[in-house]
């Protein structure tokens, strides 16, 4: 941290009524300065937009301003209130509740709504968010870990690269950039590759800027991987693509629903960017930052990752179990291995209940430490089960059987009966790994060494991660069933 950084940290802490006032104030500004830019955007009314902006960043401010400890912390807190707001107000859901407004109403509602959704949350969410994140870690520097710039730059930097270099070679194979979808065609494909690798390396570098703080896991660096990637798919071919293209600015659903393949290609990117930074962040870590060499594990890390593994097959195979009946009732299980095959019921729960132990040794690998409750273990299983539908339905069965992925709007109102079953599957798969680990956690707690190294391994009440939950599961379900 430099002394600059030091001076204004003391500063603001050493004056708490100030700092009361400073956060509310900001917040203000920065709700007003998004509502006059949503006004001008969807050519509404700038009295009423800056009425809404304000109002947006000075109860944001009050609400959620303590726990906006970074820029990315209150990214994500605040993209996760603008989408509240829409969905209780814009989209309708209050009548929905309140009134008994019919469903497919709000539903048609929400539809006509999706420009004000994009605008809540690049206007509002993002800008408040990031201000209020901002001024947070200056004020909690001294207080939390250390914030380390060349950690940061080199293992994003390299891990969009890496993710870059992947994602250039598969997506290419078939002459699709979603990462430039909606940008003016170029004058060659070698052009294309070059501009998405570096778009690719650049959101890598802020991804660590961002995020450094808040990752923990491969599993919850793939979480936050993906919500950063659909921010990015609202900022780039949705807003930034068009303008750069002198085209006009078209946030309709119809618009959406064009380019909705180019947002399951930044989410599986995010994917591959969540991989990459976690496993170079770790190695960075290991390297430079950690040395105990007192505290050694009581397991060595061959076991400790057969443990994993085992733990969860048994809970893949309990959410298995739990998700069979639905995935019954609603068709899937019969065509569980393609929607061209028609296996019998037998045969395909068992295909089923092999494939669900598979994926869950992952979640083991992935998610292991992620969570201290039962509640939250659910939360990153829904995550999990989320994931490996735009992994699995999405893109790697069909690929596996016609060479090809379809990422259309029609494919994925065809695949939503398998969205349930597989949301049930993962938190069924977290609530039974969790249960597992703390069996396993009690009895090193009779260590008190052991208890404190536990301790330390556990995300801390505070985090981001319930928002980071809500945004991901609610956008990563909703739109497929908007723009469908």
């Amino acid at each position: 941290m430099s002394a600059s950084d030091s001076i204004i940290a003391m500063h603001l802490e050493s004056k708490p009524g100030g700092m009361a006032l400073i956060g509310p104030a900001i917040g203000l500004v920065a709700g007003l300065a998004g509502g006059l830019a949503q006004s001008v955007l969807l050519h509404a009314s700038v009295a009423r937009g800056l009425a809404q902006g304000g109002a947006f960043g000075l109860v944001f401010a009050l609400l959620f301003a303590r726990r906006a400890t970074s820029a990315g912390a209150g990214l994500i807190w605040g993209l996760a209130s603008a989408f509240l707001v829409w969905l209780l107000f814009p989209a309708g859901l209050l009548p929905l509740f309140v009134r008994g407004t019919h469903a497919m109403a709000a539903l048609g509602n929400a539809q006509d709504q999706f420009p004000t959704l994009v605008a809540y949350l690049l206007c509002l969410g993002m800008p408040a968010g990031l201000a209020l994140g901002i001024l947070g870690g200056l004020r909690s520097r001294t207080a939390e870990s250390p914030f380390h710039w060349r950690r940061a730059m080199i293992a994003g930097g390299l891990a969009g690269v890496l993710g870059g270099f992947i994602f250039d070679q598969w997506m290419s194979a078939g002459n699709y950039f979603p990462l430039l979808s909606r940008l003016n065609e170029l004058p060659s494909r070698s052009l294309y590759l070059s501009l998405q690798f570096a778009i690719a390396v650049g959101m890598g570098v802020l991804f660590g800027v961002l995020f450094q703080r808040d990752v923990r896991s491969y599993g919850s660096c793939m979480g936050w991987g993906i919500g950063y990637a659909i921010l990015w798919w609202f900022l780039g071919p949705l807003t930034i693509w068009p303008l750069v293209s002198h085209a006009p600015l078209d946030w309709s659903a119809d618009q959406g629903s064009e380019i909705f393949g180019s947002l399951v290609g930044h989410i599986l990117y995010g994917l591959i960017l969540g991989v990459s930074y976690a496993t170079l962040d770790k190695i960075w870590v290991r390297l430079f930052i950690e040395s105990d060499p007192l505290n050694r594990e009581p397991r060595g890390p061959g076991l400790h990752t057969l443990q994993s593994l085992g733990w969860g097959a048994m809970a893949g195979l309990a959410g298995g179990i739990i998700s069979s009946p639905i995935m019954l009732k609603t068709g899937v299980l019969m065509k569980v291995a393609g929607v061209d095959t028609n296996l019998t019921n037998l045969d395909g729960l068992v295909v089923h209940l092999l494939v669900s132990t598979l994926i869950g040794t992952t979640f083991g690998l992935l998610f292991r430490n992620e969570a201290s409750s039962l509640a939250q273990g659910m939360a990153w299983g829904w995550l999990f089960g989320l994931i490996w539908w735009y992994l699995g339905p999405m893109t790697l069965l069909p690929l596996m059987l016609t060479g090809v992925c379809d990422w259309s709007t029609d494919a994925a109102s065809a695949q939503l009966p398998s969205l349930i079953g597989h949301l049930i599957y993962g938190a069924t798969t977290g609530f039974v790994f969790l249960l597992l680990q703390q069996r396993y956690t009690r009895w090193l707690m009779l260590d008190p060494r052991m208890a404190m190294r536990e301790q330390r391994r556990l995300r801390p009440a505070g985090t981001p991660a319930p928002a980071l939950w809500f945004l991901v599961l609610g956008l990563g379900v909703l739109l497929p069933i908007l723009l469908g």
